[in-house]
């Protein structure tokens, strides 16, 4: 299932400075991360990708903006095979 990780709060805009799945088995498997905005609009960052055993792979490649109530999400093939590490700024609108 899709689990929600982050949901930027009112007021606030998310800068999503890294996003890292590291995959903590001796088995590859794949992982599908996205941002879904208030409107209900899918965007995939990586969809059902390969990550190979003992292995790490960075979701972006840059800055990601994720303005209030929009959410980043993730799934994967297995429960417990990965761990998904973020740094985040919240920036206040004003």
């Amino acid at each position: 299932s899709t689990a929600t990780v982050y949901t930027a709060p009112v007021s606030y805009t998310g800068i999503v400075l890294l996003a890292q799945v590291t995959i903590v088995t001796g088995t590859s498997g794949t992982v599908t991360c996205s941002v879904t905005t208030s409107n209900s609009t899918v965007t995939e960052l990586l969809k059902d990708f390969e990550v190979p055993a003992n292995d790490a792979v960075s979701v972006i490649s840059g800055k990601l903006v994720i303005e209030t109530g929009c959410e980043f999400k993730i799934s994967a093939s297995a429960n417990s095979k990965f761990k998904l590490t973020l740094s985040i700024l919240e920036s206040a609108n004003e």
